[in-house]
């Protein structure tokens, strides 16, 4: 985009809430059932049939709202929102519009060295709709309601964001605080979390906004990204050649590479929101308010912060640990049995990381996040017996390449970390004077290498070491044996 013109960017965040039942019925919220299993008269709108708050829903709304630093009103209220859709069997959807439950909070972001603190203007509570199912009978269109009725709160931000990074930035960071406060699963390919975009240019400087457009229903972190690209250099180019922006509903085509209308944008008074007469305004009392901040977990900036100053992370250690809140717990439980031997949190950060490169973990990052920490226990390797393991390694027991072979057959075996070891023979040999002698009788049948050597060239050291790992079958401390190379060549080893 060129230089003279400026991004002005809002998300709206639908966020499923982590409840067993839909929002005012008690129909099951599991996804993946057939088709039309999970409803009720309630979900389709049969005459009669009258809604009733989920508690849990809101309590879990609130939760969200302290999170991100919002207001929660006492007093809000439900509406009807009208617009017909084959998915809406009522023609209407249950939502918030003049009174929603909480207002004005904050999302710190940081982006190419620039922080951002993009405003959160409501969170309101509302019922998803159902699914247009095509292709599946021809031209046919299907429609699955088993999503309708699901309770969502929806997440408005202010036009605060003014590039494609920050609005990825934003989605990564509100996706992760609604993970780790256990309202959300963060699972975008199911549709739990998704983001509409408001998008529009000005020239840079100028307070006055442009007209808008709304690219809707993006579930990917990625295809926001260029989905904004590309928008906001196909505005810039429209108004630099002098034409209008048309105010309109659009969607990301990945196929085609670019955005495509949908139809023309519509308006808050195109809804015809109305209080729903079928539900009384909704009471939430301070009381209630102080008992859900009372039990708020950590959030994960807060985890971060406390990674590096009590546990002695890096930044970088501190991100990856808690780039989902199953690794986190996972890691917590670990440093914790690890403190119990002796172990420093950093090795024990070192060692999960490099967990995360295989399937061990998968169980955990896809399970449910109210159950994290009894999933993490139930794994095939649970963190105690991992933080045995790297107590081998931390102890001299066994090296950080008999590590792997033990983890492999704790994995297949389920048996713990000392048992494996002592099944397999994998102890290292640490005896100074057992190796000593095994590097001098190396050294002596390779006069030409340990010339090279005494004159400096350190670069044949690893073949000492090699030679001794070798006669040890891979069983030699490597830190050892560089001691006692040191010891007999003196500076010129290292």
């Amino acid at each position: 985009m060129s230089s003279g013109w400026e991004a002005v960017i809002g998300l709206e965040v639908h966020a499923q809430l982590l409840t067993r039942s839909k929002l005012f019925c008690p129909c099951s919220t599991r996804y993946g059932a057939p088709p039309n299993t999970h409803v009720c008269p309630v979900c389709i709108g049969l005459p009669g049939a009258l809604p009733v708050p989920n508690r849990g829903a809101i309590e879990l709304a609130i939760r969200a709202a302290l999170a991100l630093g919002c207001t929660v009103r006492e007093h809000s209220r439900f509406a009807r929102k009208g617009y017909f859709y084959p998915d809406l069997a009522k023609g209407y959807q249950i939502s918030q519009y003049e009174l929603p439950l909480s207002e004005h909070g904050t999302l710190s972001l940081a982006v190419d060295g620039e922080t951002v603190v993009a405003r959160i203007r409501r969170i309101h509570v509302e019922e998803d709709a159902g699914k247009n199912v095509h292709g599946t009978y021809g031209d046919a269109t299907l429609v699955d309601f088993n999503r309708a009725g699901v309770p969502l709160i929806e997440i408005v931000g202010d036009p605060d964001l003014r590039s494609a990074a920050q609005a990825e930035e934003y989605l990564v960071r509100l996706r992760e605080v609604l993970m780790f406060v256990g309202v959300n699963d963060g699972n975008l390919e199911e549709g739990s979390f998704r983001c509409d975009a408001n998008v529009s240019v000005r020239p840079r400087g100028s307070d006055v906004l442009g007209t808008r457009c709304e690219v809707k229903n993006i579930n990917s972190f990625r295809f926001v990204r260029k989905a904004l690209e590309h928008e906001i250099a196909r505005q810039a180019a429209v108004v630099a050649a002098g034409g209008t922006i048309r105010q309109e509903t659009l969607h990301w085509s990945e196929a085609l590479g670019k955005t495509v209308p949908l139809r023309g944008k519509e308006e808050a008074q195109d809804y015809r929101y109305f209080p729903d007469p079928d539900l009384p305004p909704l009471h939430v009392a301070p009381a209630w308010v102080e008992r859900v901040r009372s039990a708020m977990p950590e959030l994960p900036a807060d985890k971060r912060a406390r990674y590096a100053t009590e546990l002695g992370l890096t930044t970088y250690d501190a991100e990856v640990l808690t780039s989902h809140p199953g690794i986190a717990v996972f890691f917590e439980a670990a440093a914790g049995e690890g403190s119990l031997l002796g172990v420093a949190p950093k090795t024990v950060a070192n060692f999960v990381q490099s967990l995360l490169k295989r399937d061990l973990m998968k169980p955990l990052l896809s399970g449910e996040v109210n159950r994290l920490a009894s999933i993490a226990h139930d794994l095939v390797v649970p963190p105690r017996e991992i933080a045995r393991l790297v107590a081998l390694v931390a102890r001299g027991t066994i090296s950080n390449r008999q590590a792997n072979d033990v983890l492999a057959e704790m994995e297949s075996s389920g048996r713990g970390a000392e048992a494996v070891v002592a099944a397999l023979g994998l102890r290292q040999e640490s005896d100074e004077s057992a190796l000593r002698a095994i590097l001098e009788k190396v050294v002596a049948g390779n006069e030409a290498q340990a010339a090279k050597l005494r004159a400096g060239k350190s670069g044949v050291r690893g073949f000492f070491v090699g030679a001794v790992m070798r006669e040890t079958s891979g069983q030699a401390n490597p830190a050892v044996v560089n001691r006692i190379l040191d010891e007999m060549f003196g500076g010129n080893a290292s």
